[in-house]
């Protein structure tokens, strides 16, 4: 056993608790790992619970961590299991973190596939295909991207992106504005049936414009 002789916060944006042991520093923790765990001066601690300290302090800093990433936006379970891997968190607590974000609702693949939609419907509208390849190196399953992504309105997407678009362009070269137009739209992963039926659903507004 040994006696913890000292416990003083060292400095830093993150607030970690220097632990002393017979009058050595021994290991450093997460000052709310160490207030959970109840440690005291004079506290005596086996080989087994230091090591169980360690343990639940690489768990504590994954979690913030994971936390932190999330705060930015939604991410996929891969998104973020990727991260923290980069982040140099072993395989355990990586997955133990997932595990627990998991539970807590805080990732779900369901609920961020949607969101991603949403998000792109909202402000820059794509096609099925093109809305489906994001998903998949997001990481997110097949079966979850089909269930979300297949009601897509493909005209109603391609329109209401050709008309954010439209707005920036000369009209004076209908031909250099339809082939700009075009461009644009086969950018954002639209057939060429869709394309022409939605440069011509808009023409009448754009030749309204330019009288």
């Amino acid at each position: 056993m040994r006696r913890i002789t000292a416990l003083r916060v060292g400095k830093g944006r993150r607030k970690r608790v220097n632990v002393s042991l017979d009058g050595r520093f021994a290991f450093s923790l997460e000052a709310e790992v160490a207030v959970k765990e109840g440690l005291q001066i004079g506290q005596e601690l086996s080989a087994s619970q230091i090591e169980a300290l360690a343990r639940f302090d690489h768990f504590h800093r994954c979690l913030n961590a994971a936390a932190h990433y999330l705060s930015y936006r939604p991410r996929s379970e891969f998104e973020l299991r990727e991260r923290l891997h980069q982040r140099g968190f072993d395989g355990d607590s990586v997955e133990a973190v997932i595990a627990k974000l998991k539970e807590q609702g805080l990732v779900d693949d369901m609920a961020f596939a949607q969101f991603w939609k949403d998000n792109r419907e909202s402000f820059s509208p794509r096609s099925q295909w093109l809305t489906k390849l994001e998903l998949r190196r997001k990481g997110v399953a097949n079966n979850i991207i089909d269930q979300v992504v297949d009601n897509i309105d493909e005209e109603d997407s391609a329109y209401r992106a050709a008309l954010s678009k439209a707005r920036s362009l000369p009209l004076s070269d209908y031909q250099g504005f339809r082939r700009r137009l075009g461009d644009y739209l086969k950018r954002r992963g639209f057939g060429y049936g869709v394309i022409n039926h939605t440069i011509e659903r808009l023409r009448p507004e754009l030749e309204s414009r330019s009288r």
